[in-house]
């Protein structure tokens, strides 16, 4: 069988990849990985980056840390000028459609492609043999619709997780077991969270729900980018004038992170 010359952890500091990583760490997951890779948004909450912090000084192997910018100052830039930057995110749009997603590609994906790129050598255009890099990626059984093949043919994606056959609370109890825990990983302001999500923010993490208030009114109009008007919850309401009450109470299904997610972003 070809082996590939790197193994890279895809590091997003939730449930999952932290698992991942930790079990790694212990030789529970074999190979070692060389390294592993957190694409930062400049968005999460501050409890991922405490979180992180740890466990870059748990993991035996390299935690790079990774950027395309600040995906938060990016959108309030993009709010004030009809020039220049635009981050696009799928908020929901008053026609009742969704904006372009390009924020999972362009602040994690590529800049995660980049720093691959770069560990094994080769400049920008190089053309690298197939299968060179194979990135584990913390995706659970209960999530399997998250799995995708990556886009370049020099890159190959594992699921560790998948061969274990771990769920999520799997993956929490096994954390437990080893003194850890970790935050859900999204960034703050994500369209795609539950409103469960929500109102943990909401109720436990005031700073947080502060910030997704503030970009919430200033993509409101996107100055004059926007043929619409955008909102972060699907409601198309305000954040704060939204009826967060739990499924239950209001008799619905709730939407989740799940339905959209491909892996890179909330694990």
């Amino acid at each position: 069988m070809h082996e590939p010359k790197l193994r890279v952890v895809s590091l997003g500091a939730g449930v999952q990849s932290t698992t991942l990583a930790l079990m790694a760490s212990m030789g529970l997951i074999t190979p070692m990985p060389d390294c592993a890779i957190f694409a930062d948004t400049g968005w999460e909450p501050k409890t991922v980056y405490d979180h992180l912090s740890k466990l870059r000084e748990a993991l035996p192997f390299p935690v790079y840390i990774v950027s395309a910018g600040n995906l938060r100052q990016d959108l309030i830039n993009g709010s004030k000028s009809s020039s220049g930057r635009i981050a696009a995110v799928p908020w929901f749009t008053e026609n009742g459609g969704m904006g372009l997603r390009q924020c999972t590609n362009e602040y994690k994906i590529t800049p995660i492609r980049r720093k691959l790129r770069e560990l094994l050598g080769y400049e920008k255009g190089q053309r690298i043999p197939a299968k060179s890099a194979e990135v584990w990626i913390g995706i659970s059984t209960d999530e399997i619709q998250r799995m995708k093949d990556p886009r370049d043919k020099w890159q190959t994606n594992r699921w560790p997780l998948i061969e274990a056959r771990m769920s999520r609370q799997q993956c929490i109890t096994w954390l437990r077991s080893h003194g850890w825990s970790a935050p859900k990983s999204a960034c703050i302001g994500c369209p795609y969270h539950s409103d469960a999500m929500w109102r943990d923010m909401r109720d436990n993490d005031p700073a947080s729900w502060a910030d997704a208030l503030e970009i919430d009114l200033a993509i409101r109009d996107g100055g004059s980018k926007w043929r619409h008007k955008q909102f972060m919850h699907r409601s198309l309401k305000p954040l704060d004038q939204v009826d967060l009450s739990t499924p239950s109470e209001k008799g619905q299904v709730e939407f989740g992170f799940l339905q959209e997610c491909d892996g890179m972003c909330g694990v």
